[in-house]
Formats: C-alpha cells, sequence, structure tokens
C-alpha cells in the first residue's frame, strides 16, 4: 500500500491560489492506481462467502500444492 505522507505532491493553484492540479512522480501515481483497484475488488467482494483458513489448508494439501 502506498505511503502518501512519503509522496512529493506537488499542487498547481489557480489565480486565487485554490488547488487545482495535482502533480506526482508516475510511480506514486502508480501505485495509488493499484491500491484503488485492490479497494475496488474488497469491496466488490465483501459480500462473498468466506472459506476457514483450515479448510483452505486442507484443500491446498490435497492438490499437493503444500
Amino acid at each position: 500500500m502506498s505511503n502518501v505522507k512519503k509522496m512529493k505532491i506537488k499542487y498547481v493553484t489557480d489565480k486565487k491560489g485554490k488547488k487545482t492540479e495535482v502533480i506526482l512522480k508516475v510511480k506514486d501515481f502508480e501505485e495509488l492506481l493499484e491500491d484503488l483497484q485492490d479497494i475496488t475488488i474488497v469491496a466488490e467482494r465483501r459480500d462473498e462467502q468466506t472459506i476457514a483458513h483450515k479448510d483452505v489448508i486442507k484443500e491446498l494439501k490435497q492438490n499437493g500444492v503444500i
């Protein structure tokens, strides 16, 4: 997850000093986009049925993954 506090964020302001745009390094922007995508996926799956950890481990062992 991105650490916004460590990002070097620059703002573009209008004549009244109101912030109108943000300037970020491309790397920081891409990290923020990835975080947003992750949060969106979590929100979409919030109501899905969950699987107990022990059941996941059991299935992985049965399939020879672990």
